[in-house]
């Protein structure tokens, strides 16, 4: 992988902040012509480094206004058992993040629900019918106080 020189942080810094900025936007703030910059940002999306754009969604204006921390306990950590439990989780639309985690638990899951009793089906029907959770802790947030996907460049 390549090394990301100062105009490649800025181009991230900008599109970061920006998702539907214009090529030529993105070449004046960053002080490349178009062509160039165009090329950067084509690279660093062929290497994986930009990995996709998107819209930031309300979650209260969605409809799913619930946040709900699972942190979760396995049975066992072999590999297949992770392996296993991550296949599961991707498919679930609910669940937003997931990260394979270090200490007492074994996950930590961020899943987003319209109310309390949606979040209920989602442990029933979903979460609980895992072969190989040993235990559930269920946090819910009362506020988000910071949201961001933009690395500290």
């Amino acid at each position: 992988m390549r090394e990301l020189d100062e105009i490649d942080r800025k181009i991230i810094a900008a599109i970061q902040v920006d998702g539907k900025i214009t090529a030529q936007e993105l070449a004046d703030r960053v002080g490349l012509s178009a062509s160039p910059c165009a090329r950067r940002v084509r690279l660093m999306e062929q290497d994986g480094i930009i990995k996709g754009y998107t819209a930031v969604i309300d979650q209260k204006k969605a409809g799913l206004p619930i946040s709900a921390f699972a942190s979760i306990k396995l049975e066992r950590q072999r590999e297949e058992d992770l392996d296993r439990f991550s296949q599961a989780v991707t498919r679930w639309p609910e669940v937003l993040d997931c990260y394979l985690m270090t200490g007492q638990r074994d996950y930590l899951l961020r899943i987003v629900v319209r109310d309390l009793d949606a979040y209920e089906e989602f442990l029933k029907d979903k979460l609980t019918r895992l072969d190989n959770v040993a235990s559930i802790e269920s946090s819910f947030a009362l506020k988000q106080v910071k949201r961001s996907e933009i690395l500290p460049l």
